[in-house]
């Protein structure tokens, strides 16, 4: 499986992820978000411009309660009361806070548009991945990742757009304030104290990103076993095995509590560390400002002036270090999420490849070799065509590569070598899309979605009427027991399908492939799972199915193939029997072999259910006088 270059997943680059992040920001063919993006950095600097008015008025309020206040030609008379200056000075505040409330509505649409892009960009590539990369993942470990990643770029989104830049601007203009107002050693001790600072955020936080990373593979594994557990809720309890399963899921949420525990131990040492950098260069400050009162160089003003900036710094300095760790733990969340856009799908469209012309439906396998393992070939050069209206069974023991022809032809996998082809196009040549939208499936394992009867049987087409539905119902022989149900078509199946037998799942299977209507018709081992008298009766709709189309029935049983045109017997990946059923009897061989061997099974299993009710009877008989 090879990689493409995407979205940098580089968690120590973060510049390069915000420029691949961008378009999603300055979204393309939305100009009304992009004018929320204009708009909200817009209040976002003139509320820093406003945030920087807040302690002067806290200084020049304090200067007129001294006396000492020398504003005369700078600010209006009425403006130069002490009473008047407070009032200023917490409307500043009241109007900086409404200004960066309003940035955040207007930003809060832009980014709920990036996470829903990206999440349904990653939806869109796990569907088009190769049947082998889901045989070869976990379902839960697949959707933890999406969840923590949609949050990841929420974060990323957010802060580097909304905090990073205003909050580099607001140290600048810090900076200037104090080297014009009180001299470059202010500067200095500013610029060591925030350099000292960012510096440790900087390491602190990188140290965190591999406990973090640590707590989210535990995080991802109990989940999965949870999944998992729940999934195979009947089978744990065959076996008794639920305190097992609790054991395992335990084990991993130990792990999960250790590495958190180790996240908010760090996330402590990281904010005494900070505050201390930042509290000695304070001190340092207001050190230098109080003994500059004392010579007569700065009023108090001056002093609460020095303390109110840094008091006011402090913030967008704590929030740089949160920013950072959000914005690498951020990263660290969607990593994952973009390796998953990384994995190129193994079965792709060639370019500009056409729609598969269907005329009659016939198919043809010309010395296909095909191993999903190159050191463990399953097919070995097999050829044989299904002509058009056509049943062609393919029949042999496990292992053989039964089930690998069906998923050839749906293309799940590309062959290594021969051709298979739809009315003579190779379906490597053809879209997928027009390739599977002209076959049907019955599979042996049907599982349905969790939701109504009606939504699963649409399925199949999913504009089709609720007239259409009832009668595909008909067809599939399971319209007579939706209608007993209390809420008929509407009836939940339940996780999977659970609530409804295997027979009524193979039913349901069966009615929304009649709704799709395919010329093409795939029976793989669909009544293999039943009971004699369950696959009699599915076998019937199935007869009534199968009528006039091309089908490839894929069968254990070999009573389900009596009537196909021929029956291909497959050993070891390669055709070692062709013929009709009384052909392949009179061989003598190999299906003859199978064939005995399941009738006998067959007899045996009869013999079994008569004796059962016969014992049944004998119990009534028995009982009968009694009563």
């Amino acid at each position: 499986m090879t990689k493409k270059k995407t979205v940098s997943a580089d968690s120590s680059n973060p510049l390069e992820t915000l420029v691949n992040l961008w378009p999603y920001m300055w979204p393309s063919g939305r100009p009304d978000l992009k004018a929320r993006v204009v708009w909200a950095t817009v209040f976002l600097v003139v509320s820093k411009f406003i945030l920087l008015l807040v302690p002067y008025f806290f200084k020049w309020a304090t200067d007129a309660l001294n006396g000492r206040l020398d504003m005369v030609g700078l600010l209006p008379a009425f403006l130069l009361g002490a009473v008047a200056l407070v009032i200023l000075y917490n409307l500043t505040r009241i109007a900086q806070v409404g200004l960066n409330q309003l940035r955040d509505a207007l930003f809060a649409s832009v980014g709920q548009y990036a996470v829903r892009q990206l999440a349904y960009r990653t939806f869109v590539h796990i569907h088009q991945l190769s049947l082998r990369f889901h045989l070869e993942r976990k379902t839960g470990g697949l959707s933890r990742i999406i969840e923590r990643g949609t949050k990841g770029i929420e974060t990323i989104v957010r802060f580097t757009i909304l905090n990073s830049v205003p909050t580099l601007l607001e140290f600048l203009l810090t900076a200037v304030i104090f080297w014009w107002g009180y001299g470059f050693s202010y500067l200095a001790v500013t610029a060591i104290t925030v350099w000292a600072y960012i510096w440790f955020t900087i390491k602190a936080s990188d140290w965190r990103i591999g406990i973090r990373r640590s707590m989210n593979d535990s995080d991802t594994e109990a989940n999965t076993k949870a999944i998992d557990s729940l999934l195979n809720f009947e089978t744990v309890k065959y076996f008794g095995n639920e305190e097992m399963e609790a054991k395992r899921y335990d084990k991993s949420m130990e792990r999960y509590e250790k590495a958190a525990t180790e996240v908010w131990t760090s996330l402590g040492w990281l904010n005494f560390g900070q505050t201390a950098i930042f509290g000695l260069g304070t001190a340092v400050m207001m050190v230098m400002s109080a003994l500059a009162v004392q010579r007569g160089e700065q009023t108090i003003g001056d002093f609460v002036f020095v303390n109110a900036m840094l008091l006011q710094l402090a913030m967008p300095l704590n929030f740089i270090g949160f920013v950072y760790r959000e914005i690498r733990q951020g990263l660290t969340d969607i990593e994952q999420m973009f390796d998953l856009l990384e994995v190129d799908p193994e079965v792709t469209d060639k370019p500009g490849a056409p729609n598969l012309a269907i005329a009659k439906g016939a198919i043809s396998f010309k010395d296909v070799h095909f191993a999903y393992d190159p050191q463990r070939p399953i097919l070995k050069g097999i050829s044989f065509e299904v002509p058009a209206g056509k049943t062609v069974a393919v029949v042999g023991p496990s292992g053989a590569g039964k089930s690998t022809i069906s998923r050839l032809l749906y293309r799940f996998y590309d062959i290594q070598k021969g051709s298979i082809t739809v009315d003579g196009q190779d379906v490597r040549d053809v879209t997928q899309k027009s390739l599977r939208s002209v076959i049907g499936m019955v599979p042996q394992d049907t599982v349905l979605f969790n939701d109504t009867i009606a939504y699963n049987i649409r399925y199949g087409r999913p504009s089709a009427t609720d007239e259409e539905i009832q009668a595909a119902a008909e067809v599939a022989q399971i319209a007579n027991f939706i209608s007993d149900l209390p809420d008929g078509f509407q009836t939940k199946v339940g996780e999977r399908g659970l609530k409804l037998s295997g027979g009524e799942k193979q039913r349901v299977a069966i009615a929304r492939t009649v709704l799709k209507a395919p010329p093409i018709l795939i029976l793989d081992e669909a009544t293999s799972a039943l009971d004699t008298t369950t696959e009699q009766e599915i076998q019937t709709a199935l007869d009534v199915v199968s009528k006039n189309r091309t089908t490839l029935v894929i069968a254990h049983r070999l009573s389900t193939v009596i009537g196909a045109d021929e029956i291909i017997v497959l050993k070891g990946g390669e055709i070692a029997e062709r013929g009709t059923h009384g052909e392949l009897l009179a061989m003598n061989g190999l299906y003859a072999s199978m064939w005995n061997r399941q009738r006998e099974a067959t007899q045996a299993e009869e013999h079994l259910r008569q004796v059962r009710e016969s014992d049944d009877m004998g119990v009534v008989v028995r009982r009968t006088p009694a009563v």
